[in-house]
């Protein structure tokens, strides 16, 4: 049998990036900005929101896997990054959050799961604090809710392939190309900020939460991880072995079957 694609020290990531997203592609208004979505397939909506400095392209593994299982997949550029514009504002969770939830009106969708990577991990969070009505989970991967959570930032190769692959995308995908450095600073700032919840905070999520930890991930304490499952009410928790903050796209086959297992029970 073949060997399940590989790529822990992000070598392919950083030369050629994840597969292609199928074709297709949209834009809507709000709030000055312009916001880029895809949506493919039918059945139960998934929305994957990506991490910082990213783009929607970084999920070029997860959205085969999900449309063979039978869900609609439902792809964004985050305000500021990708093909998203950007008018230059303050970034925070909860407008990125009310970001997507505009997504969901344009394509009449109701109700979605949310799959979060980092920053994305975050907007999930908020949307169901926000309208917990419109999520029916939040899988939680690889972010913090509040500063305590975050490890002492330590540069390494595979940070650098990430962020060449990051400033590649910027250049080919922005509508203004120019501004990756402003970006970077500004939501730097939204990261050390934001978000700062308490645990009387997460004791309100009211919908499924499954917290995912990479076993070596670069930016969060395990235990800070484990703190928000056992806050959560209802979370599960479980460890994602021999990959880094950088799953999808180092251990696909992994972070997939994480995720339809968490999906499962859904509907």
């Amino acid at each position: 049998m073949p060997q399940p694609f590989s790529d822990d020290a992000l070598d392919i990531f950083a030369a050629d990036g994840p597969p292609a997203l199928p074709p297709g592609g949209d834009t809507i208004e709000r709030d000055g900005t312009r916001l880029w979505f895809a949506s493919w397939g039918q059945g139960p909506a998934v929305l994957l929101l990506h991490g910082g400095m990213g783009n929607a392209n970084n999920f070029g593994h997860q959205v085969p896997a999900l449309l063979d299982a039978g869900y609609q997949v439902i792809v964004m550029d985050s305000r500021g990054h990708g093909r998203s514009s950007w008018n230059g504002g303050a970034f925070s969770y909860t407008d990125m959050a009310e970001d997507a939830f505009a997504v969901l009106d344009r394509l009449g969708i109701g109700k979605a799961a949310v799959v979060g990577w980092s920053d994305g991990a975050c907007t999930g969070l908020a949307m169901a604090k926000q309208h917990k009505e419109r999520v029916s989970g939040v899988f939680f991967f690889a972010c913090n809710v509040d500063a305590t959570g975050g490890l002492p930032f330590v540069m390494s190769d595979r940070i650098g392939k990430c962020l060449e692959r990051h400033q590649k995308d910027y250049a080919a995908l922005s509508p203004k190309p120019a501004q990756f450095d402003a970006m970077s600073a500004a939501l730097q700032v939204m990261q050390r900020e934001q978000p700062n919840y308490s645990a009387e905070d997460l004791s309100t999520i009211g919908v499924p939460v499954t917290v995912a930890q990479a076993e070596g991930d670069e930016f969060i304490r395990p235990e800070h991880a484990r703190y928000i499952a056992e806050t959560v009410p209802g979370a599960r928790f479980i460890d994602l072995p021999g990959v880094t903050h950088f799953a999808p796209v180092q251990q696909p086959a992994l972070f997939n079957s994480a995720v339809l297992n968490f999906l499962g029970p859904l509907g």
